[in-house]
């Protein structure tokens, strides 16, 4: 095994909250005259920066003092849902399947990641983690994955990600570590195919061909 650390991605990884994540964007996207986005759709045009993404859901420009509205409206109608969501399936399986370090980075905001890991069950696993810290999100991961790297004090060389989107894959190889994406968050499995980058259909695969890399 090359890889001696694995990051996690949280929000569709480990946490499978696509149905919530598509019905708080569509409350978004009343707000603002927008239709609903099914969640087939959804995996097709989800992309970062999440603005872009918005953007071409409803048809016209979105600037920050709207995504700003747009993005606090999501998330409070995220938090009423999130009781009912669930970790994927076979998520503690795959934690506790990896024989090395391994650490949670999520664009979640932290302080509100952390109580909610802990509350899954998840508490101890994981050597660091890390949300967003600022007030507005919905940006690129790479920079933060630098940021959580460095304060791991773990070469990017050494890192493998699982994540279920092409910009956790763009995120490792930005710090010259690898990813496996997974089917079965917030990206069509077609288009992380396409991308040419390994992709499991489970999270216990994603370790096993973490393993490999």
């Amino acid at each position: 095994m090359t890889a001696k650390h694995l990051v996690w991605d949280w929000n569709g990884t480990l946490l499978d909250d696509l149905h919530l994540v598509v019905s708080s964007t569509n409350v978004a996207f009343a707000s603002a005259g927008g239709r609903d986005v099914g969640s087939d759709e959804h995996r097709r045009a989800f992309r970062r920066p999440v603005a872009d993404f918005y953007a071409e859901m409803l048809g016209r420009a979105v600037d920050e003092e709207e995504f700003g509205r747009l993005d606090r409206i999501f998330h409070e109608a995220y938090r009423v849902g999130l009781t009912d969501v669930s970790l994927a399936a076979d998520a503690q399986a795959a934690i506790k399947s990896w024989p090395g370090s391994q650490s949670l980075l999520s664009m979640w905001f932290h302080h509100e990641l952390v109580p909610a890991v802990e509350g899954y069950g998840l508490a101890g696993m994981f050597t660091r983690i890390d949300g967003l810290r600022a007030d507005l999100g919905g940006g690129f991961k790479a920079a933060h994955l630098a940021a959580h790297l460095a304060g791991l004090g773990v070469d990017g060389a050494d890192v493998v990600m699982i994540g279920d989107s092409l910009d956790d894959a763009d995120a490792a190889e930005s710090v010259g570590g690898h990813a496996v994406l997974y089917t079965g968050g917030f990206t069509d499995p077609s288009r992380l195919r396409e991308s040419g980058r390994p992709v499991a259909d489970t999270l216990v695969e994603a370790v096993k061909m973490a393993m490999s890399l």
